[in-house]
């Protein structure tokens, strides 16, 4: 499969983003998200390819751009839409499935096609579910940094109680993850962006 290159990515991003400071919110999230899953890579025996988690990384909230109107307001009770929008813009850019669904798989921990019915999510009912190994660390990677403001660094002691309050099968897909692909280092990341390690 041909991977789109860093450069690649970032004009798309650009492409899409609907101002300057949106871009470097969303792209600078993704790119820590790959630093992150880098050093889990580096510690943990992964088995996965890196180079399709660099571009799942770099691509996974660029649906994010869709949720914001002209004056720059986000509609966040639609946040829950931005994987199957980011979905929808890499298969309009003719990239493939394999890529697409880093966008549309890494919500959470992973939604199922019940999540959707039962909590009366804004999405057609399916399974929105990490299933490879890339896809799983793109998912995982994700859950350490939130593009909050200001932005912040997120503990998996921190995750963990957050990821209960929706359910417990949830806190034990997030603990599978912890046992898979251990804990990442976030100190130093924190501390090199300045932002706050929860």
């Amino acid at each position: 499969m041909d991977l789109p290159s860093p450069d690649e990515i970032r004009a798309m991003h650009q492409k899409y983003a609907p101002s300057g400071e949106l871009f470097d919110r969303v792209f600078t999230h993704c790119e820590i998200v790959w630093k992150v899953a880098e050093r889990i890579i580096s510690l943990a025996d992964c088995r996965v390819d890196p180079e399709l988690v660099r571009a799942g990384c770099l691509l996974h909230d660029i649906g994010v751009y869709r949720l914001y109107d002209a004056e720059g307001r986000i509609d966040g009770q639609s946040y829950i839409r931005h994987g199957l929008l980011g979905h929808e813009i890499l298969k309009s850019e003719g990239l493939p499935e394999e890529l697409c669904r880093f966008c549309s798989c890494h919500t959470g921990v992973g939604l199922t096609k019940e999540d959707v019915l039962v909590q009366g999510l804004p999405l057609p009912p399916a399974d929105y579910v990490a299933i490879t190994p890339e896809e799983r660390l793109v998912m995982y990677a994700d859950k350490f940094h939130s593009k909050t403001t200001p932005p912040t660094f997120v503990s998996p002691e921190t995750y963990q109680k957050y990821v209960t309050r929706f359910g417990p099968h949830k806190a034990e897909t997030f603990k599978a993850l912890r046992t898979q692909f251990g804990p990442p280092e976030l100190q130093s990341l924190a501390t090199a962006y300045g932002h706050e390690l929860t």
